[in-house]
């Protein structure tokens, strides 16, 4: 089993969550000033009304003043409750606009065996995982397939943090070794996390064994999987592929991200679009 050519199908399927205009319009109904206090506000909602230092320890990779810009005033414009709410709406709205017919056999498959999967996740030390997935369960299937694709992007996510712990890797660092491994450009990867120039040359140069992290991160990544089995795993790459090449091909707000994913290219599947 290939950890990253799991993540490349639930990622995008997962990523709809915050940046997609479906999104941006129900966080701004909601009353939030601008996308990025709608983005703190529907990530950080499992959590309840969290404080911008524990959404900071738990993103990790943002700049405590970007968090702070946003955090708590959200929670004096909307309870968590609301943002999960909206952020519901904003999945819906963005998976059927991207997907076109929701209601298929290949969407309620999948559904089924990533809801296996997300509840074979650890969340022992995995705060957003479990977060999430203490949360109720959509009844819809391309809901449900969402809700099962985010528990195991957290838990990816909360498992790469502990494992840049483990290697003495902080925030800034992490983003400035990424970029450079990935030729990202520097200042958008700063304005995307809200570091300063200063702070990014302080770290740019630090030693940091990024690959070490990387192959850490898949490992512990691998466990809903290999609790899952092979056959499974398979039809579930199977089905998602046609979804996430979908998705990553209409949506055009992440044509350039922080993550350096690239589904269409990184897929290369002939003839998937026809």
């Amino acid at each position: 089993m290939d950890a990253r050519q799991l993540w490349l199908r639930f990622e995008p399927y997962h990523d709809v969550t915050y940046f997609t205009p479906e999104s941006r319009a129900a966080t701004d109904a909601l009353g939030c000033k601008g996308g990025w206090m709608g983005y703190f506000g529907m990530r950080a909602a499992p959590l309840g009304a969290a404080s911008p230092e524990l959404v900071t320890a738990v993103f990790y990779n943002f700049a405590p003043r970007m968090v702070s810009r946003a955090l708590p005033d959200a929670w004096e414009i909307a309870s968590p409750e609301e943002f999960l709410r909206a952020r519901l709406e904003g999945v819906d709205g963005a998976l059927r606009r991207l997907l076109g017919d929701v209601d298929t056999p290949v969407v309620e498959e999948a559904a089924s065996l990533a809801r296996a999967a997300a509840l074979a996740a650890p969340i022992a030390g995995r705060p957003l995982a479990a977060a999430n997935r203490a949360l109720p369960w959509p009844v819809e299937p391309h809901l449900a397939l969402w809700h099962a694709c985010t528990i195991l992007r957290e838990a990816r996510g909360d498992g790469h943090v502990a494992a840049l712990v483990a290697h003495d890797v902080g925030p800034c660092q992490a983003l400035a070794l990424y970029a450079r491994e990935h030729s990202l450009d520097p200042a958008y990867m700063r304005a995307a996390r809200g570091w300063t120039v200063e702070e990014w040359e302080a770290v740019s140069d630090l030693p940091g064994d990024l690959p070490a992290v990387e192959r850490a991160t898949d490992a512990a990544a691998l466990t809903p999987w290999e609790a899952l089995g092979e056959g499974p795993t398979s039809r579930f790459i199977d089905l998602m592929t046609p979804l996430a090449l979908r998705i990553a091909s209409a949506n055009e707000a992440m044509r350039v991200n922080p993550m350096a994913l690239d589904p269409v290219r990184e897929l290369a599947v002939p003839g998937w679009n026809t």
